[in-house]
C-alpha cells in the first residue's frame, strides 16, 4: 500500500510539477534523463567565475578611446567625443577610459601601468570578436555563448560545456556548481543536465514552497518524508522500474539545489564588507547576491545579463545612457572586488558583447551595429592594462580598418576564454577543442586572431 501511493505521489510531481520546474530554469525532459556520462574530469577547481552579458552591443570606442587614432575627432563623432581633458589617461599614452569607468580605476591601477597605486587585476581588452561577425543581435548573442560562430542550432553553452567535462553534474552534490540570475536562461549555462536559473534568490522555490520542498525522510526505507525531498531526499527504493535511478537523481538534484539556496538566505540578510557599495539596479541586485551566494554556498560559476547597450540614438557623451551603464558595470566591479576580497585571488569577472558599434557617429546622435568591441577581466590572476589599443596594435586609421565603418578585431573571443580557462581554471590546452567546438580549426584559419593577450598572470 506504501509502496502505491508513493508511486502516485511521484506521478502527480512528475506530472503536475514539471511546468514549475522548467520555470525554474531545469529542464526535465533533458537529454541528461537518457545519458548520464562523464567525458573527461580532470579534477574539479576552487576557482570561481562571474560573467556579465552586456546584451545590445557595447560601444567600445566610447568605453576605451584610442586617443592616439587621428580618425577619433569631432567630424567623426560630433556628439559622442570626449576631450582628452575630460577621458580618465590609462598609463600607455594612446588609449584612454570614458570617464563613468572611474570606479573601476581602484581595480586596474598599478604603479607600473598608470604610476597610481593599485592591485593591477584589470585586463581591459580591446577589438575583440570573431571571423564572420554577425550583426545580428540573436545570433551572434548565441554564438558568444554556445562558442561556435555561425551555428545558430547548438544550444548548448560553452560555459556548460567546461562545468560538465570538469565536474560530474549529474551527482547531487554539484547541483548548485553553477547558477544563472537571470528572467530567462543564458544560452552560455544552457546544457543536458541542470544548472539552476532565477531572477532573484528568493524565488528559486516551488509552488507552495517550502510545503512542495517538504523534507527527507527519517531514516532509509523510513516514510516520513515529505513533498520532493520526502519523495527523492533518500535512496531510490523502487528497482526496476523505467529510468528508476535517472529519474531520482535528477529530483535529488534539484531539491539539493533548492535546499542550498533557502539555507543560504536563511543565514539572515545580507551586509557587504569592506564598505563595498553596489548599484542601485537590477545589475547591482545581481551581483550582490553572486556575492551572497559565492560567501554561503559552494557555487562555483554565476553568469547574468545587463540590456540596453543598443544605443542607435541619444547616445549621450560624458553624461547619458551609454556613460549610466559603463558607470554601472565599473561600479559593480568594484563593489565585486571590495565585497569578495577574501576570494579575490580565486576569482575572475569577465564581460562580453555581441558586437561594438559604427566607429561614425549615425544621425541620430547615435552608432549602429559594427564588428569588435571591448571585454573587461578583473581578479587577483589578472595582470592589469590595455590590449590591443597602443601605439603597436593600433595604426592610424584603424578606427576604420573594417569595410571603412568598424574597428577590425585583434584577437578573438575564443581565445580570450581559452586564456581563462587555462591560465584562471587550469584546464589543459588539449581540452580547448572540447569546451569549444572547432577551436583548433578556426586557430588554423585564423592564427593571428588567437595569439594569446598574455593577460593572465603566470
Amino acid at each position: 500500500m506504501g509502496e502505491v501511493s508513493m508511486n502516485i505521489s511521484r506521478r502527480k510531481f512528475l506530472g503536475a510539477g514539471s511546468l514549475a520546474l522548467s520555470a525554474l530554469g531545469l529542464n526535465m525532459a533533458s537529454p541528461a534523463l537518457f545519458q548520464r556520462k562523464l567525458l573527461a574530469a580532470p579534477g574539479l577547481s576552487s576557482k570561481k567565475m562571474i560573467f556579465i552579458f552586456q546584451q545590445g552591443g557595447n560601444d567600445g570606442v566610447n568605453t576605451v578611446i584610442p586617443r592616439g587614432d587621428t580618425d577619433y575627432n569631432t567630424r567623426t563623432r560630433p556628439s559622442l567625443y570626449i576631450p582628452s581633458s575630460e577621458a580618465i589617461p590609462s598609463g600607455n599614452g594612446f588609449a584612454e577610459f570614458h570617464p563613468a569607468l572611474a570606479p573601476m580605476m581602484e581595480i586596474y591601477n598599478q604603479s607600473s601601468i598608470n604610476g597610481q597605486e593599485g592591485p593591477g587585476n584589470l585586463a581591459v581588452l580591446h577589438r575583440v570578436g570573431y571571423d564572420g561577425q554577425s550583426r545580428s543581435h540573436f545570433d551572434s548573442q548565441h554564438y558568444w555563448q554556445n562558442g561556435i560562430p555561425g551555428d545558430t542550432d547548438t544550444e548548448e553553452g560553452f560555459i556548460y560545456r567546461r562545468l560538465n567535462r570538469t565536474a560530474d553534474l549529474t551527482l547531487p552534490k554539484n547541483s548548485f556548481m553553477a547558477a544563472g540570475l537571470s528572467g530567462s536562461q543564458l544560452v552560455a549555462l544552457k546544457g543536458a543536465n541542470t544548472i539552476p536559473n532565477f531572477s532573484r534568490a528568493s524565488r528559486f522555490n516551488l509552488p507552495a514552497g517550502d510545503k512542495f520542498l517538504g523534507r527527507q525522510p527519517d531514516r532509509v526505507g523510513g516514510v516520513a518524508g515529505r513533498g520532493l525531498l520526502g519523495l527523492y531526499g533518500g535512496p531510490a527504493d523502487v528497482d526496476g522500474k523505467l529510468y528508476r535511478n535517472l529519474v531520482h537523481g535528477a529530483c535529488q538534484s534539484l531539491g539539493l539545489a533548492l535546499t542550498t539556496v533557502k539555507d543560504a538566505l536563511a543565514q539572515g540578510s545580507y551586509s557587504p564588507e569592506n564598505g563595498a557599495d553596489y548599484p542601485n539596479n537590477r545589475l547591482g541586485d545581481k551581483l550582490q547576491e553572486a556575492a551572497m551566494l559565492m560567501k554561503r554556498t559552494d557555487v562555483r560559476v554565476i553568469g547574468m545579463r545587463i540590456g540596453g547597450w543598443d544605443t542607435h540614438k541619444g547616445q549621450g557623451q560624458v553624461n547619458g545612457k551609454h556613460a549610466n551603464l559603463l558607470g554601472t558595470v565599473a561600479q559593480g566591479f568594484q563593489a565585486i572586488y571590495r565585497d569578495l576580497q577574501d576570494q579575490w585571488d580565486d576569482l575572475i569577472v569577465v564581460t562580453m558583447t555581441e558586437f561594438g558599434r559604427t566607429s561614425k557617429e549615425n544621425g541620430s546622435a547615435g552608432t549602429d551595429h559594427a564588428e569588435s568591441s571591448v571585454m573587461l577581466v578583473g581578479g587577483g590572476g589578472v595582470k592589469g592594462g590595455v590590449y590591443n589599443c597602443d601605439d603597436a596594435t593600433w595604426a592610424d586609421g584603424d578606427m576604420f580598418s573594417k569595410r571603412d565603418r568598424y574597428v577590425a578585431r585583434r584577437t578573438d573571443f575564443r581565445s580570450v576564454f581559452a586564456e581563462i580557462f587555462q591560465g584562471h581554471f587550469g584546464d589543459p590546452a588539449s581540452m580547448m577543442n572540447e569546451i569549444i567546438p572547432g577551436y583548433d580549426f578556426a586557430k588554423l584559419d585564423n592564427p593571428k586572431d588567437f595569439r594569446p593577450l598574455k593577460f593572465m598572470r603566470a
